[in-house]
């Protein structure tokens, strides 16, 4: 999907406490070998503040950096991976109401790590389309403090979960970036890869259990379609999402100047995104990234937040972003930073 009169007008972030891996390792929270091959320094961990606080928070900053007021809000779209509150709860109204903010259409969306791509590309249609909003606030945010998580090794070798969030002023008007193009796809066949066995009825509450998100997988690779079979068939539709995204900008792969992928190992990175766009790995946000930890869907802003700030994006630049989710979901979308703000 092209693009035209959408930007970002000011990004938020909220990280807590850091911790490093190799701290976890001397602890005997994260494998030795794991934490040598993957790359993954550290992660971080905030065991008391609520997944919505840390959305406030990282809400309230973006708006800040925006010059923009609450009443200014004229859409919300939130997402998070993980516990964001009580069953039958709402957590966008939650967030609207500690900001202030009127009573604007919201959005909840349950994409997990895809969720702040796919809240821009709602976003976009309402900014685009016949609602003709001005502003719209996206915000991200999760807390994996449970012993529910084992954030170190329950999803695999390839992440280490990380407690944090982000929020993102789109305008009509304008702003640092402008979104150039976004878009996504599903791949359903791989849709048991995240629910394993597991029935649709009686609701499973997992009172007491640890959530085996790798464990599931194993079984799906197991019974119904090899890892190997699995990884070829995600390699070539988030490519084909990639692709789409770069056409609709009206640029090639060697225009990036950087790729922001969600936080994940090294080679991950480079094998499926990298290496096939014809890119080095310096080019990516990974060595930032690697010592950050994977925060749910805020990785891709927390990533764009450091880039910007640090001075190692300019104006004309063309960032690359790109995420997943389980289902299997997949979302790209390209942004041209216009200035670098004064934060």
């Amino acid at each position: 999907m092209r693009v035209e009169g959408v930007y970002i007008s000011s990004v938020g972030v909220f990280l807590p406490r850091r911790t490093s891996a190799e701290d976890a390792v001397a602890d005997g929270l994260y494998d030795e070998e794991v934490y040598k091959a993957s790359g993954l320094t550290g992660t971080h961990v905030s065991d008391g503040i609520p997944a919505l606080d840390m959305a406030v928070t990282a809400a309230r900053q973006a708006l800040e950096r925006s010059g923009l007021d609450a009443e200014d809000v004229e859409s919300h779209v939130h997402s998070g991976v993980y516990y964001q509150g009580p069953d039958g709860s709402y957590p966008p109204a939650y967030v609207l109401r500690e900001l202030g903010v009127g009573r604007v259409p919201s959005l909840h969306i349950r994409q997990g790590c895809n969720g702040m791509l796919a809240a821009m590309e709602v976003a976009v249609g309402q900014m685009t389309g016949a609602a003709e909003v001005e502003t719209a606030l996206l915000t991200t945010a999760q807390n994996f403090s449970t012993p529910l998580i084992d954030r170190w090794r329950g999803f695999g070798d390839s992440y280490i979960l990380a407690d944090g969030a982000a929020a993102a002023v789109l305008s009509s008007e304008d702003g640092f970036a402008e979104l150039r193009s976004v878009n996504s796809g599903t791949l359903p066949e791989l849709e048991a890869w995240h629910r394993g066995d597991e029935s649709l009825l009686p609701p499973q509450d997992g009172a007491g259990e640890q959530l085996a998100v790798a464990e599931r997988a194993a079984l799906f690779n197991e019974r119904e379609m090899s890892l190997a079979e699995t990884v070829e068939r995600i390699g070539a539709f988030d490519l084909d999402i990639v692709h789409r995204s770069l056409v609709d900008a009206g640029l090639n792969a060697s225009d990036i100047a950087r790729v922001i992928p969600i936080n994940q190992d090294g080679r991950m990175i480079e094998f499926s995104v990298m290496a096939p766009l014809g890119l080095p790995m310096s080019r990516s946000s990974w060595d930032f990234g690697r010592s950050v930890g994977h925060v749910g869907a805020a990785d891709l802003v927390i990533s764009l937040d450091h880039l910007v700030r640090t001075g190692e994006l300019a104006p004309g630049d063309h960032v690359l972003l790109l995420s997943q989710g389980p289902g299997w979901i997949s979302s790209a979308g390209v942004v041209t930073i216009k200035e670098v703000p004064a934060w």
